[in-house]
């Protein structure tokens, strides 16, 4: 069953709870940073997989803060799935997208194709690093720990139907006050895993208006994709033929135990 996670960002007041239970459970390590003249913190995804955006809008001399979680949004067509050539970024059972550091060569294919920019390459283990909206606790049934943390109700965690019908009721109720609400996540790039409620366009939010796979990370996937099968079949084959004809050799004759007086032939 499909899982998402709802983004309304008109609650969202930055406290960056999300920031810290995400770090906690994923035990990620503290990096140092630089005051950059802005509070967001940090400036990229460096020790962390997640990121609120700090969005500032100036008009008529009034402050306007659009804030944003940001982090891998578990893309249906994902680029990152349709490059990775190893299949080590795969989706699961609940339909996000996830990495299993075991196949994970360090190629970079899925940093350069990622439409959203939120992997990192992790130098110090020559892996690729993201979200995987807590596949871990969402296997035991558990709620993913950013959304578990979130103190306004900003986040909300469940099967996606249910949460694109409260985007949509969230939008409806803005829409009644006069804001200009959209809903983003429902069908870019055939439905995101997180799904925002915002108050004004999606670029204000750092967000692309029309995000699309890569067309060389499309290509890549209608090409590369047969290949790792037939290699995976052949690799299959390969051990099925091995255990086969391992198992018809004749056991290897034993040879005398010393001290019996026998004498053991070179053909022995």
């Amino acid at each position: 069953m499909a899982k998402a996670i709802l983004v309304d960002t008109t609650k969202c007041t930055a406290c960056r709870a999300c920031q810290v239970a995400c770090k906690q459970w994923n035990q990620l390590p503290a990096v140092k940073t630089e005051f950059r003249g802005t509070y967001e913190n940090p400036p990229d995804f460096r020790g962390t997989y997640t990121r609120v955006r700090f969005n500032e809008e100036v008009k008529d001399g009034k402050v306007r803060w659009l804030f944003a979680k940001t982090q891998c949004m578990h893309c249906t067509e994902a680029a990152c799935v349709m490059v990775c050539p190893t299949g080590a970024i795969h989706k699961s059972e609940f339909g996000t997208v996830v990495i299993d550091a075991n196949k994970c060569i360090g190629c970079n294919y899925c940093i350069a194709n990622c439409t959203f920019g939120v992997i990192y390459f992790d130098k110090a283990r020559n892996r690729a690093r993201k979200c995987d909206m807590c596949y871990d606790r969402m296997q035991a049934g558990q709620t993913p720990a950013c959304a578990k943390a979130c103190l306004t109700g900003c986040l909300q965690y469940g099967e996606r139907a249910e949460i694109l019908a409260k985007a949509q009721a969230a939008a409806g109720e803005l829409t009644t006050h006069g804001v200009q609400a959209q809903i983003y996540g429902q069908q870019e790039l055939g439905g995101l895993g997180w799904v925002y409620v915002l108050a004004d366009a999606p670029e204000k939010y750092g967000l692309p208006k029309a995000p699309e796979a890569a067309a060389t990370a499309r290509i890549w996937d209608v090409i590369f994709q047969p290949a790792r099968v037939v290699a995976g079949l052949a690799i299959l084959f390969g051990l099925w033929s091995n255990r086969k004809y391992s198992g018809d050799l004749a056991p290897a004759p034993e040879r005398p135990a010393v001290g019996t007086g026998e004498r053991v032939s070179a053909g022995n």
